[in-house]
């Protein structure tokens, strides 16, 4: 289940936190598995959206969404770049061979680009060096309408980096030198980390969908709410006795007399394969274990607690009361990944909790495949 409301929450505390900015919202990744197409018309209200690819930008379009649409990862060919173009794309430009495409294309229109500058990232971006004169070849090009400068940071989740730093006087110098009137620095992470990071433009990503981007700091101390509320349901109940082992490979063996419940959910459907046996789902408001080992389509976990439980019972993987990232720690990963890698075959429903409950919808569940 996605909640439209708690989207458009966490988009206010990204206003409030960047006032004198422009947002552009990043929903790559399928908006980072809430939905491309949901998130950028729930985010209605934003400047403009950020996505990695072609494809998912021309999804926005066909969908009707009109404001500036970043692609992130720029554009490799010729032909790529014309109906970027067409359909009024704004690239980013991170290679030197990249502005020399620029420079030699027959566009239809010109196009807006963001130069993009290595600080210390050393993933995409023009070297240092040869960032003033990339700027001067941009904007001396018919092609190119207007330009943003930007970089992004390494280690914005720990406020306290060194890198966060120095990655901010190299760009302040950079944009100096540019004498660029538009710049974009902070990512989420950057945005909770102070004005000085803020520029022209911010690019919120993960604290958009209710996950904490700062090391050692809740979501719920950040004043965002979860997004997303990943559930299941029980499709059987069974009686195991003590000393029986549950799961494959039998890494589990009931200590005494024990009631486990089937939910159909698995890896298969994106939940984490190898996570800890510490890890625990919400049922009725209670936490219960898991035990045994994720399956292809089915989690175990022990409801002896709960007698209560059926077939049917819904089953909270991760949401209110169990926090994404309690989650992203037994399985050893980070809240990033656990949101992007729900796979398809898991259905999404979108209810909006600042309206009655009989008018925003109800909850979804995993494939029951």
């Amino acid at each position: 289940m996605v909640d439209v409301a708690a989207l458009q929450h966490n988009y206010s505390v990204v206003r409030k936190l960047a006032p004198h900015s422009r947002i552009l919202s990043i929903v790559k990744a399928g908006g980072y598995g809430h939905g491309l197409v949901q998130v950028a018309k729930a985010l209605r209200n934003s400047d403009g959206f950020g996505v990695a690819t072609l494809e998912e930008g021309l999804a926005l379009r066909e969908a009707g969404i009109t404001q500036p649409i970043l692609l992130l990862e720029g554009l490799l060919n010729q032909a790529d770049l014309q109906l970027a173009a067409e359909k009024r794309f704004q690239l980013v430009v991170h290679q030197d061979w990249q502005v020399k495409m620029l420079e030699s294309a027959k566009l239809s229109q010109p196009v807006s680009v963001w130069l993009k500058v290595n600080t210390g990232m050393h993933r995409l971006g023009v070297s240092e060096d040869s960032c003033l004169a990339s700027w001067r070849q941009l904007q001396q090009s018919p092609n190119v309408r207007d330009l943003v400068l930007m970089s992004h940071l390494a280690c914005a989740d720990d406020a306290a980096d060194a890198m966060n730093q120095a990655q901010l006087r190299l760009f302040a110098g950079l944009a100096e030198g540019c004498n660029a009137n538009s710049a974009s620095l902070a990512n989420s992470a950057g945005v909770i980390n102070g004005a000085d990071f803020h520029y022209q433009w911010v690019r919120p990503g993960l604290m958009l969908y209710g996950g904490t981007p700062v090391l050692g700091t809740s979501a719920a101390e950040l004043q965002l709410k979860p997004a997303m509320q990943l559930v299941s349901r029980v499709i059987a109940r069974t009686q195991v006795r003590a000393g029986e082992s549950v799961g494959y490979g039998a890494t589990w063996r009931a200590k005494k007399d024990a009631e486990i419940a089937v939910v159909a959910i698995g890896y298969g459907d994106g939940y984490p394969r190898h996570i800890s046996h510490e890890a625990q789902v919400l049922v009725n408001g209670t936490r219960c274990p898991i035990v045994g080992r994720v399956s292809m389509d089915m989690i175990t976990i022990d409801v002896t607690r709960l007698p209560q439980v059926t077939p049917e019972t819904e089953v909270v993987l991760w949401g209110e009361g169990l926090p994404l990232e309690e989650v992203a720690d037994w399985a050893g990963t980070v809240n990033y990944e656990l949101l992007c890698q729900i796979t398809g075959r898991v259905e999404r429903q979108y209810v909006d909790s600042a309206l009655p409950a009989s008018a925003s919808g109800a909850s979804s569940y995993a494939n029951m495949g």
